[in-house]
């Protein structure tokens, strides 16, 4: 099977390789920043503060550079988001006094959640969509999630590697997790020099964009609610809350759900690849709503589930469907927007996604609280399955252009 696809520009292959750098610092960034603050001997308000800091810092960044971006030139603006994670990496690596450290999170490129909400990200989304063919677009953007995933995930078993330093080569632990920030800051300077490579005529500005979002303003912001709705129901059952609630329903033990989590994330990264062909297919609204719908109804299912074995089956399965329209949604956005909105489409259809989904796991611990029985897996099947039916009304007839008679 063909990996990259057909038409691919060089620039798209930068893209990838700097997206799997940026995945692999995001994967041990996001397990070691909550040990290494309260290593440096903060309680636990302080890792909520931070890590609060980081993620409306990242939404705000990435709404500021989607709405210049016309105007500044996306080869720049990738330049200096690069330099901002290098000075992201070395303020970690330095500051040990909490407030500075806040303020280091709040402007800087660290990235405490499952997804990719970054100042790179619409900057990335829009050149990847120029970067090849219409026909092709939708794999681009799967290579580009399978990318994410599956180094994100090489990157959380490098989270361990402070550890094996303390406890085999006699390093201190908090000696072997600032080398970690060394290492992120590595990973910026290298993204530097791997942006730097980008054509320069990719800085040239808009000259017919007057507003990042003129013709499509109306559908972007339509498109940002929906995904908000469907953000909020899965900041219900995010992966730490769903451990959670199987230690406490199944006694599930930390090896039996690493293992679980495991093939999970593997059935999620191949299922970027089986979307593009069933995007082919069916069209790109219909995948999304036909392959999420049955995920929900797998997770309203959980509760339910009388043992162990069904649990993890409904689990494996809701994960090979639930995230097939994370490629799809990022190509239709691309799709039925004009190319001077692209960057700006791509940041306001993702911010409201990442400050929905940063509420919901709040809510959530409250309910189980109240009872173990597994009301967030219900609240959020059903909040995201109504998301789907909303978007099959309202966006069945909006076909991208490679789709129209």
């Amino acid at each position: 099977m063909r990996l990259l696809p057909e038409g691919i520009a060089q620039e798209a292959r930068i893209l990838y390789i700097g997206r799997g750098l940026r995945a692999f610092g995001d994967g041990f960034v996001s397990l070691l920043l909550p040990i290494y603050i309260t290593a440096l001997g903060f309680d636990a308000f302080a890792v909520g503060l931070i890590s609060t800091a980081t993620l409306l810092g990242s939404a705000a960044l990435t709404i500021i550079v989607g709405l210049t971006a016309h105007r500044f030139g996306r080869r720049a603006l990738l330049i200096v988001a690069s330099l901002i994670m290098i000075g992201t990496g070395i303020g970690f690596l330095l500051e040990r006094d909490l407030w500075p450290l806040v303020v280091i999170a709040f402007l800087g490129t660290l990235n405490p959640s499952p997804g990719d909400v970054s100042l790179f990200y619409p900057l990335e989304q829009a050149l990847l969509a120029e970067s090849v063919p219409a026909t092709s677009r939708t794999a681009a953007f799967a290579v580009y999630s399978l990318v994410g995933s599956l180094i994100a995930a090489l990157g959380a078993l490098a989270a361990g590697l402070p550890q094996l330093l303390h406890d085999y080569l006699s390093v201190g632990f908090l000696t072997a997790l600032q080398g970690m920030f060394a290492l992120y800051t590595v990973l910026g300077l290298l993204t530097y020099l791997l942006y730097r490579r980008l054509p320069a005529t990719l800085d040239r500005r808009e000259s017919t964009a007057s507003t990042p979002l003129g013709p499509s303003k109306r559908m972007v912001f339509t498109l940002a609610a929906l995904f908000s709705l469907d953000s909020f129901g899965g900041g219900l059952v995010v992966q730490s809350l769903l451990v959670l609630w199987l230690f406490q329903h199944f006694g599930l033990s930390l090896v039996a759900a690493g293992s679980i989590f495991f093939w999970a994330g593997i059935f999620t990264s191949l299922s970027y690849l089986a979307a593009v062909r069933l995007s082919r297919r069916i069209g790109l609204v219909n995948t999304m709503v036909f392959t999420h719908f049955p995920a929900n109804l797998c997770a309203i299912a959980l509760p339910f589930a009388p043992n162990l074995t069904i649990a993890i089956a409904l689990l494996l399965v809701r994960a090979a469907l639930s995230q097939m329209d994370v490629p799809t949604r990022s190509s239709y956005v691309m799709a039925v927007v004009t190319p001077p909105e692209r960057a700006a489409a791509a940041s306001v259809t993702a911010l409201p996604r990442s400050l929905a989904s940063a509420l919901a796991p709040m809510l959530a611990g409250w309910l189980f609280a109240l009872s173990p029985f597994g009301w967030p897996l219900i609240a959020a099947g059903g909040l995201k399955g109504i998301y789907d039916l909303l978007l099959l009304l309202l966006f069945r007839r909006h076909k991208p252009p490679e789709e129209q008679d």
